[in-house]
């Protein structure tokens, strides 16, 4: 039932927009943007909480903050605390939730899966340690370990060293920079107090948004969300803004990562590209699937390196990011195939989208592909959050 904007207003939200089946309000009393995507396929909700905080608002000294603050919220706060027996996991465990948590370059996200009539729970939880997360020397240093260990499994994947290293030779100003998990002398190094000074600038409703999905009645989910975030003071100062413009590139920048591994040679090429609310970001994204990946046969980059036996894997993707990002094409070069060769056709595939642009019937396959995984995700309400 369609909720009126009197009855919204009453609860203290303004009603923004609603466009594909999501509703939009902010809470007046703090400016928390909340997202609702209510539905009633399965008796369970999706609470979802999005700090507008990410790697990008880090800065030398104190990179990976984000991701390690992320590992400290799930440590306790003053009514919840795991050494009174009624920590995170104390309370979701019991019930069934599936729950974590997820930090990227422009965002950290909380959230849980749990039956419906547990969202007032969920939402007391993130409620809570938005503002009273009790940080301690000890905590910091026990999770420490814990996300140096992440870092350390990191470095033992050479895809995901090739990407930290791609980001910090495309980036040399903007802080897309940094690595996520960040560099580890900061990891290793970075204070308690420093921590605490990020919690205290960006976990605040003016920052966050709530995100529900699922099995619930709207005008009662709102009323959930006044009562537990309600009473949360906006940011006593302006939440601080990156001004950081990464410049013009001057020319093509290389690097080579050398060391002994039995995997199979991997060749990178990243493109400057603009940021997430680009106008030609949906075109990119297009021509990423038109040139696709190794479970997609009838992609150019399938054709040219996998059935031509030079690559043993290929991929393309457009990175979609806050500020200006990159569109990358990747191959795994076959045995006794050089990168030279890999790149040069690389290259060229991406080249000849300019000469000869997608068919018809390439677009048709990747809009089917598209549409047919967007409808997959409808019924499940995490991926919807």
């Amino acid at each position: 039932m369609k909720s009126s904007n009197s009855e919204i207003k009453a609860l203290g939200f303004t009603a923004v927009q609603e466009k594909g089946g999501v509703s939009e309000f902010r809470l007046d009393s703090n400016g928390l943007k909340v997202l609702l995507a209510e539905s009633h396929v399965a008796p369970v909700v999706t609470t979802m909480i999005v700090y507008r905080v990410g790697s990008r608002n880090e800065g030398v000294g104190f990179t990976g903050s984000t991701h390690f603050l992320e590992h400290m919220m799930f440590k306790g706060t003053k009514e919840r605390n795991p050494k009174d027996g009624n920590g995170f996991d104390d309370i979701m465990k019991p019930i069934g939730a599936l729950n974590n948590a997820t930090t990227f370059y422009d965002r950290t996200n909380y959230f849980e899966v749990v039956p419906k009539d547990k969202l007032g729970l969920t939402l007391a939880v993130e409620a809570d340690r938005m503002r009273n997360l009790v940080l301690t020397e000890d905590d910091r240093n026990s999770e420490m370990t814990v996300v140096r260990n992440e870092f350390e499994r990191g470095e033992n994947n050479p895809g995901q060293v090739m990407f930290k290293l791609l980001m910090a030779t495309a980036y040399q100003e903007h802080p897309y920079h940094h690595p996520v998990i960040g560099w580890r002398s900061d990891v290793e190094g970075v204070p308690m107090e420093r921590m605490r000074e990020f919690y205290d600038t960006f976990y605040w409703p003016n920052n966050a948004t709530v995100i529900l999905s699922g099995d619930f009645e709207t005008l009662e989910a709102l009323a959930l969300i006044a009562e537990h975030f309600g009473k949360i003071p906006a940011s006593p100062h302006p939440i601080p803004q990156v001004y950081t413009v990464e410049p013009g590139q001057e020319g093509q920048r290389r690097f080579e990562i050398n060391r002994p591994s039995q995997d199979p040679v991997n060749v990178s090429i990243a493109f400057r590209s603009p940021g997430a609310d680009h106008e030609d970001i949906h075109a990119l994204a297009m021509a990423a699937d038109v040139l696709g990946h190794s479970g997609n046969s009838n992609s150019r980059l399938y054709k040219a390196l996998i059935e031509s036996g030079k690559a043993v894997s290929v991929s393309s993707y457009s990175l979609q990011l806050r500020d200006p990002s990159i569109f990358m094409v990747e191959a795994d070069c076959a045995p006794d195939v050089s990168a030279e060769e890999v790149e040069a056709i690389l290259v060229a595939e991406v080249e000849k989208l300019k000469s000869e642009p997608p068919t018809a019937e390439e677009l048709e396959i990747a809009v089917k592909a598209k549409s047919k995984s967007e409808k997959l995700k409808r019924d499940d309400s995490m991926r919807v959050a």
